[in-house]
């Protein structure tokens, strides 16, 4: 645990963000695709995703910030500084959620970000070098697999060709539901791919108890955890239930069922620090009077350790390669991220920010994926994390207070005004 300074020792370095038109806006982009459980479905490039990133340039336009998209559709809103030509400092996150997703679960960090743009406006302040607020595709992935795509791409990591061939399950590829967003959206400044920028620092909601429970009011992450993302497909042979022996079936079901209960034995972790999750099933022909001739499903593997996460993911190659049940068995590899340590400079200056306020914090390791992963391995990077009621997340009981949602984008304002003048 870390002491905050006392308040008298440093001054803080930003104006006072205005929370009141934060948690408005937090509460007009949960209007857009909210469910009736209090939560939202604006999965990306859906018309509800469209919508949120609507609203936004519309209250970007009123401030006459300077817009554009790139290939893979990452929108970017600049607030110019005295000299153009120096690198911007960025922040930002994204606004597609999962099917049963919360209100905050990356629109916060949206939001803060814009919050900081308007607050140096309200307040006449210049800064030397521009500001710029990132929205990136297509974080959650859960339309489109794999997550962070859009923050991928920018950092090459995944070929732009290959992200635009992905399809959701309905047989609609990325490239299209782009390109029909785009003509929804305003017209908006052409930009290459690329990842750039002096610094970057993302605010979001830590999805997990820690915080609340050290009662804490931010979070100073220092790294994210390594993830990788694969696709099983099992092939059997479609055939009458009610006429087809159970010894003369090949039935994907039941070997992938069998196949995931051999995985998880496999990659076993007494200390419990690996995470594996199927997450998504596909049954083809999803008849329910015939057997199932093949099925597709998909496994997040987590852990923080880049030696463990590959060992694991060694393991369930080999284990997915050959046959089951009489079933061919195939894997695909879509995303390997290896963790990620965030720069010290960068966590420096958030921690001095959060001290600033006299603010309790702790430093603390993502257990979630988020685009800053990316952005690290081209740009000074570092994290603020928010409290989240109990810990929920992917989760339409989602929640935060509006105190907490204030302390982070506070903190937010202070770092990004600071980092302008570190020598990074």
């Amino acid at each position: 645990m870390n002491a905050p300074t006392p308040p008298s020792s440093l001054t803080p370095v930003g104006p006072r963000i205005n929370s009141h038109r934060l948690w408005e806006h937090v509460c007009a982009m949960a209007r857009i695709g909210a469910t009736a459980k209090g939560g939202v479905n604006r999965q990306a490039l859906t018309a509800e995703d469209t919508q949120g990133k609507t609203l936004l340039l519309q209250w970007a336009s009123r401030r006459g910030y300077q817009t554009s998209i790139d290939p893979i559709g990452n929108l970017f809103i600049r607030r110019p500084g005295r000299n153009p030509g120096l690198s911007p400092v960025l922040t930002g996150s994204h606004l597609d959620s999962q099917p049963t997703g919360g209100r905050f679960d990356g629109v916060y960090g949206v939001l803060a970000g814009f919050e900081v743009l308007e607050t140096l406006d309200d307040h006449g302040m210049e800064t030397e070098r521009p500001i710029e607020l990132v929205v990136w595709m297509n974080e959650e992935g859960s339309r489109f697999p794999p997550p962070t795509m859009g923050s991928a791409v920018a950092a090459g990591a995944l070929p732009l060709a290959d992200a635009l061939a992905i399809k959701d399950v309905s047989g609609i590829d990325v490239e299209s539901a782009l390109k029909a967003q785009v003509a929804e959206l305003p017209v908006l400044e052409k930009r290459p791919l690329g990842m750039s920028g002096f610094a970057y620092i993302e605010a979001h909601i830590e999805q997990g108890p820690i915080l609340e429970n050290q009662a804490c009011d931010v979070g100073i992450v220092t790294g994210i955890q390594g993830l990788h993302a694969y696709e099983i497909q099992l092939l059997g042979a479609e055939a009458h239930a009610g006429t087809t022996p159970l010894r003369h079936r090949k039935d994907a079901l039941v070997a992938a069922t069998t196949l995931i209960g051999y995985l998880r034995a496999a990659i076993d972790d007494p200390e419990d620090i690996l995470r594996f999750t199927v997450g998504r099933l596909e049954v083809y022909p999803g008849s329910p009077n015939t057997v199932p001739g093949r099925v597709t499903f998909n496994i997040d593997l987590r852990h923080p350790d880049p030696d463990s996460l590959l060992r694991a993911g060694e393991t369930i190659l080999r284990l997915c390669a050959g046959e089951i049940e009489g079933c061919p068995v195939s894997a695909k590899v879509l995303l390997r991220s290896t963790p990620i340590t965030f720069d010290d400079r960068v966590v420096a200056t958030v921690r001095k920010a959060a001290s600033g306020r006299a603010m309790k914090f702790l430093d603390i390791v993502s257990g979630a994926t988020h685009d800053a992963k990316y952005t690290a391995q081209h740009i000074p990077t570092g994290m603020i994390f928010v409290p989240c009621e109990k810990g929920i997340s992917h989760n339409e009981a989602e929640n935060a207070r509006e105190v907490d949602v204030a302390a982070g984008a506070q903190v937010l304002c202070d770092a990004m005004l600071a980092i302008m003048s570190e020598p990074l």
